[in-house]
């Protein structure tokens, strides 16, 4: 079985608050809190939760735009938690990110051609003049032409910036690709022509995926395995099919009982979770969930919860299945 292209163990990362007077007083913001990951080669592992359970900081995590506090994370065996400077800077190109908003994600003042080569210019992969020629064919395998390289992103629709996106972080030759709520603020006809476009570019490159979003209908779409996150941790893990026919975590059916369905002929009385999210500032003891579960036991408002293996690949954190 081959190695996975990312394997993240145990990661943690809390951002400092400061209060009081002076801001003497310190609180941290438990955004990421020991979590365990891995995506395989050719793979889209999709990570979903409500907003603000910590899925983008992952993504950001392991591009180390930010830096981790505790944990590691192996990029092809490599532990990149542990490189600096020129290492890093080497391994960069082969994790890339397509970002929410295309339209804030692309500077106005530069053309499509500087936006997409920058990469390469920056990473002295080819010279300016190899440049032109790499920017071409990448744009016109995300279905853009020559004609749109000398315009700037404020002529261009949602779906096309959206495209220029994809071609920027795919003109590196990446092993590894982000995908933070790609299509979020797309149409919705837009939205399956930016998914389709993901699906085919991973058939004829191999590429693996991270793929961040709320939006669990989107996720069934791209993913083969998909992690479900809340306040920071993990709480259940499965193969696509798995997870949508057997959830098993109290949050996992919540997210899914407050899906619609797509038949207008069908009447559906979308389920509701109770309660707010708790602050990530001060999570609750014992299972994070508990506050808002409708399965919450008085174990659970004390202990942590075990992980528990129901079938392959099938985990989940919960004081249910003990």
């Amino acid at each position: 079985m081959k190695k996975p292209v990312i394997e993240i163990k145990k990661l943690v990362k809390y951002f400092p608050l400061h209060s009081g007077f002076l801001g003497r007083k310190k609180n941290y913001l438990k955004a990421v809190d020991g979590i365990s990951l891995h995506i395989n080669p050719r793979e889209t592992l999709g990570l979903v939760g409500e907003s603000g359970s910590g899925k983008s900081t992952v993504g950001n995590l392991i591009l180390h735009l930010i830096q981790e506090d505790n944990g590691t994370i192996i990029f092809n065996g490599l532990d990149m938690s542990k490189l600096k400077g020129h290492e890093l800077r080497q391994l960069r190109p082969k994790l890339q990110m397509v970002f929410q908003d295309p339209l804030s994600s692309l500077d106005p003042r530069m053309t499509v051609k500087k936006i997409v080569g920058s990469p390469l210019l920056l990473n002295r992969l080819v010279t300016r003049s190899q440049a032109d020629k790499k920017v071409l064919s990448i744009l016109e395998e995300v279905g853009l032409s020559k004609s749109h390289m000398e315009r700037y992103p404020h002529e261009f629709s949602g779906g096309q910036k959206q495209r220029i996106g994809i071609a920027r972080a795919l003109v590196t030759d990446p092993e590894f690709i982000i995908f933070d709520e790609p299509t979020s603020a797309l149409d919705m006809s837009v939205q399956a022509q930016i998914l389709n476009l993901i699906m085919d570019l991973q058939e004829r490159h191999g590429y693996a995926y991270l793929f961040i979003s709320h939006d669990l209908t989107v996720v069934r779409h791209v993913s083969r395995r998909i992690a479900v996150m809340y306040l920071g941790i993990i709480v259940e893990t499965a193969f696509k099919n798995d997870l949508f026919l057997r959830p098993s975590h109290p949050y996992t059916k919540a997210l899914m009982d407050a899906v619609p369905l797509p038949d207008p002929m069908k009447r559906q009385n979308l389920a509701v979770l109770k309660g707010d999210t708790p602050s990530a500032i001060n999570t609750p003891q014992g299972c994070r969930f508990h506050t808002r579960c409708p399965d919450a036991m008085d174990i659970c408002r004390h202990i942590l919860p075990p992980r528990i293996t129901l079938d392959e690949g099938h985990e989940v954190v919960c004081h249910l299945y003990k």
